[in-house]
């Protein structure tokens, strides 16, 4: 039976983990494994059509303001302008007139030229650039299938962004390469013209292929994690450190996710980004075969939920162990979790990263609590007097003064 609606947002992979470089912290490329048979990955015309028919049909069903798509991979930009201009052609199909459709695609920039330039512009579409810092710092995990470097590749495309007046931001994973550099990334970041920046901590256990089945809680913090994971405290005085040059120049003038998200939380408001939501569940992830997973971090065979030319969209959405999967987050919480004076700014953080042990040695704690724990005691006092301008209608940038 389906269930009342609710918002949804899904994070639809047209090429599936098909990409044209090779990071070596990426880990969406193990997901061709899923798919032993297949040869050419891309969504079909049937399920492409079948996808955005439901999800403008599910999406006003929903009351929702806006129907939204976000494009991403792999690389999505490898199906070819062409591709994107069917889409557009699609949604214009299926969508009533006056209703507000947007689309998002994340890209690491290799492929965009001048055609994508004009076609991203004037389709509105929000570019998510993916891009980790200055050349040095950007190429040492971010190479094509040859191992060659690629950030002159990724400047050439945020160049094209830049002057077809794209609107773009930053993307920016945080590892073991980077997580000692910040104020030198965000400087750079800043001098590229980026104004809207992601800071996403990369953590990856390296034990068993992943696919099997999703990640289980059974280790400490720092046991069987790749080498290029950012360790807690790395990511926590990255955090701290971005958090002082940003609060000292740029209140207003860059927009920092993480920073704009605690913000609201630390004024009461519930959290716009599902890491950080008391529970989740409204965040999945669709496949370029039509099949559809409880979250892009457990594209795992036990948490797929159907496929859309077989089971229509709401159908999925709504049903009870998706419901579940996501009230999980909350009923899952260690006793440190529940005691914490900063459990309402953090809420446990990603299940995804809940594989350490707690202080009393339980199972299922983040293993980002420390960098989460240390953000808080550096920036809360700040925080707060940001959150108490804002509330008085007043600009968080006075905070500074």
């Amino acid at each position: 039976m389906t269930k009342q609606p609710r918002p949804f947002h899904i994070m639809t992979k047209p090429i599936g983990p098909r990409c044209n470089i090779d990071c070596a912290y990426c880990y969406y490329l193990e997901k061709e494994k899923l798919f032993p048979s297949e040869k050419k990955f891309r969504m079909s015309d049937d399920v492409l059509d079948a996808y955005i028919r439901q999800t403008v049909e599910t999406s006003l069903e929903a009351g929702l303001p806006e129907v939204s798509f976000a494009w991403q991979g792999g690389e999505p930009t490898m199906l070819g302008v062409d591709y994107f201009r069917k889409i557009i052609a699609l949604q214009k199909k299926y969508a009533p007139e006056n209703t507000k459709v947007s689309n998002a695609i994340q890209t690491n920039g290799m492929l965009l030229n001048d055609d994508w330039g004009a076609f991203l512009h004037d389709n509105a579409f929000l570019v998510g650039l993916s891009v980790d810092g200055p050349k040095k710092i950007h190429d040492r995990y971010r190479v094509d299938r040859a191992g060659r470097p690629t950030f002159d590749a990724v400047m050439a495309g945020l160049d094209v962004l830049q002057r077809h007046n794209v609107d773009y931001n930053a993307m920016t994973t945080v590892h073991r390469a980077n997580s000692g550099k910040a104020k030198e990334v965000y400087r750079f970041l800043k001098g590229a013209g980026f104004e809207f920046l992601q800071f996403i901590p990369i953590a990856e256990r390296s034990a068993g292929d992943g696919l099997a089945s999703a990640p289980q809680v059974d280790m400490d913090p720092g046991n069987n994690v790749t080498n290029w994971s950012v360790a807690p405290r790395a990511y926590g005085k990255f955090l701290c450190d971005v958090f002082d040059a940003w609060f000292k120049n740029d209140i207003g003038k860059v927009y920092v996710q993480y920073f704009d998200v605690q913000l609201g939380l630390w004024m009461g408001a519930p959290s716009t980004l599902c890491i950080f939501a008391e529970t989740c569940g409204n965040g999945l992830a669709l496949e370029h075969d039509g099949s559809l997973y409880a979250c892009d971090h457990y594209v795992y065979p036990e948490y797929r939920l159907g496929n859309i030319t077989e089971t229509p969209l709401r159908d999925m959405l709504w049903r009870q162990d998706q419901i579940e999967f996501g009230l999980d987050k909350k009923n899952s919480l260690t006793g440190q979790c529940q005691s914490c004076s900063f459990r309402f700014a953090c809420n446990g953080g990603c299940p995804k990263h809940r594989f350490a042990k707690s202080k009393s040695g339980e199972d299922g704690h983040n293993y980002f609590c420390e960098s989460y724990t240390m953000f808080m005691r550096h920036a809360g006092e700040r925080l707060q007097k940001m959150a108490s301008l804002v509330s008085r209608g007043l600009p968080a940038a006075n905070a500074a003064r």
